[in-house]
């Protein structure tokens, strides 16, 4: 694979023998309005980003202290006095092309950003994310059910790319790997999609009172896909990661934009051997338009100390919600 213009300037950097202790740096691009360099602390040959802190800027970094394979630091200038280095350093060699992939995500989050205060607040929360992140790549992969999942989300994904020209803008409307409280949602739309298998194929679940809540929007969408499981055959997770990253071709920002996603939705590249035996059957799928008198519950309609709603719908009910495929296409406008 290709390597990304940040791991381009980090190989640049460890092959400067000129340099042996301390932080060196180089901007990562004049076309990024924010301070933001590519980093390599030595002698540990540690690769990191850092972005310029003038002095009158405080913040709070305790929460970031005891971290195992990434670490966050102010490091003062050098040659300034006045001004010093938020930098963010990947500590654990193994997990390279994860830290690439979001050091990449993050300076493409940040380049138009102006002020001040939201940039640091936006490299902060960011950071709470990453931290997870690197816990969840030590672990033992997705689950079933989130395997199952995560193809469903990745199947409409593929179809909504087809559909729009937007290729970034259906990337930005995949909000499920942030914990959204549904997997898709742009402006005034939204869409939660739903597998089944085995015999209740006809029954979703749903996991709160706000994934099927059309309130302050103008269309909210379920699409139920039906899957058979089938070994060695059919399309693997892993295969319809290929086919959507075939059609991104050779548009670098939104590869690393689905990139990023994925690492939020738990796939990474070391657990793909875990995937690539199952293969998936879709036995069939249909939308439906949430409205009116749709099956579901409300948030306003829950009573004051009920919490942690959780429901299922039987889809055989909704036949007179089921909307076209070209339809719903027609209306998620970004």
């Amino acid at each position: 694979m290709t390597p990304t213009k940040i791991e381009k300037i980090w190989d640049e950097l460890e092959n400067d023998n000129s340099f042996t202790h301390g932080l060196l740096i180089r901007r990562y691009s004049v076309d990024i309005l924010p301070d933001v360099f590519v980093g390599l602390k030595s002698p540990e040959g540690f690769r990191c980003i850092a972005v310029l802190l003038p002095q009158h800027k405080t913040l709070n970094i305790a929460s970031f202290s005891n971290l195992r394979d990434i670490s966050v630091d102010i490091i003062p200038s050098g040659k300034n006095q006045n001004v010093g280095y938020l930098v963010f350093m990947l500590l654990n060699p193994e997990h390279k092309d994860i830290f690439s992939i979001l050091c990449e995500d993050l300076l493409l989050s940040i380049a138009p950003i102006k002020r001040e205060e939201k940039l640091f607040q936006e490299l902060l929360n960011r950071f709470e994310k990453w931290k997870s992140l690197f816990d969840r790549a030590s672990s033992q992969g997705l689950k079933p059910e989130e395997q199952r999942g995560l193809f469903g989300e990745l199947t409409f994904l593929r179809k909504y790319m087809i559909f729009s020209s937007d290729i970034i803008g259906v990337l930005n409307s995949w909000v499920g790997p942030s914990s959204e409280a549904r997997d898709f949602q742009m402006n005034n739309w939204a869409l939660e999609v739903k597998t089944t298998l085995g015999d209740n194929f006809q029954k979703v679940q749903i996991s709160s009172e706000r994934q099927l809540d059309s309130t302050h929007l103008g269309m909210l969408f379920l699409y139920h896909i039906f899957l058979e499981i089938v070994h060695g055959a059919g399309e693997s997770l892993n295969q319809v990661v290929e086919s959507i990253t075939n059609i991104l071709g050779d548009d670098i920002n939104a590869i690393h934009r689905f990139k990023a996603k994925l690492l939020e939705a738990g796939y990474f590249d070391h657990h793909r051997s875990l995937y690539g035996s199952n293969g998936y059957i879709i036995k069939q799928d249909k939308f439906y338009l949430v409205k009116d008198a749709f099956p579901r519950i409300q948030e306003n309609e829950i009573r004051n100390g009920v919490g942690d709603v959780k429901y299922s719908i039987v889809l055989s009910a909704c036949k007179e919600y089921e909307y076209p495929e070209n339809s719903v296409f027609a209306n998620l406008v970004i």
